[in-house]
C-alpha cells in the first residue's frame, strides 16, 4: 500500500450522547484531517452520524473507510453495507474481541420494532473474520471489498506490537478529547 494512502478512521466515545470521531490517517501515519458528529446511545443513528462525516470531509481521496466495531453506541449499529455503498468504496470494521456475535444481546435487550430493525441491519453485515497482525488478533468485516484487502488494510495501518490501526487509534483518541471538552464546556 502506498503511503500517501488515506483511512478515514471513525471511532466513538461515550456519555449521555456518543461522540463520533473521524480521522483521516494516511499509511504512512501522517493525521491529515478530523471530522466530528455525535450519535444517540442506544439510538439508531450511527449509521447516518458516519455519512454526515464523510459528507462534512468531503474528500475524495479518502480511499478506505475503517470503523471500529459495527455497535459503536450501545447496540446502536452500523450499516456496514449502506455505509459502503455511500462512501463509494470499501468499508471495514474492526473487533478487538472475539464474540459470539450480537444476535443473542440483541434479543436480550430489546423486543418489538426496536428489535426488528437492529436484527434487519445485523444480518445485513458481513462475516467477521479473524486477522493476524503481528502477535495480536482481530475481527474484521468487509463491505465493499475482499476480505484480503480489509486483511492487507489493517495489517498495513498498524504499527508494530499495537494490535489496533492507526487510523482508530487517533480516532479514538480525538472523540474522548472532544467528549471531555463538551462535557466540561
Amino acid at each position: 500500500m502506498k503511503s500517501g494512502t488515506r483511512t478515514l478512521g471513525v471511532a466513538v466515545s461515550g456519555g449521555q450522547t456518543a461522540t463520533i470521531a473521524g480521522a483521516v490517517v494516511r499509511v504512512d501515519r501522517v493525521v491529515d484531517g478530523f471530522a466530528y458528529a455525535t450519535c444517540e446511545v442506544g439510538g439508531r443513528d450511527a449509521t447516518a452520524a458516519v455519512e454526515s462525516l464523510l459528507a462534512e470531509l468531503a474528500r475524495e481521496d479518502i480511499q478506505y473507510l475503517l470503523t471500529a466495531g459495527v455497535a459503536p453506541a450501545w447496540f446502536n449499529l452500523l450499516d456496514l453495507p449502506r455505509l459502503a455503498e455511500t462512501f463509494g468504496g470499501p468499508v471495514v470494521a474492526v473487533s478487538f474481541e472475539q464474540s459470539p456475535g450480537l444476535e443473542p444481546a440483541l434479543r436480550e435487550q430489546f423486543d418489538g420494532e426496536a428489535l426488528a430493525d437492529r436484527l434487519a441491519v445485523h444480518k445485513r453485515q458481513p462475516p467477521r473474520e479473524r486477522v493476524a497482525v503481528g502477535d495480536e488478533t482481530v475481527w474484521v468485516q468487509a463491505a465493499g471489498c475482499a476480505v484480503t484487502t480489509a486483511r492487507e488494510l489493517v495489517q498495513a495501518t498498524t504499527p508494530d506490537g499495537s494490535g489496533r490501526p492507526e487510523p482508530l487509534r487517533v480516532a479514538r483518541l480525538a472523540a474522548r478529547a472532544r467528549r471531555r471538552d463538551r462535557e466540561s464546556g
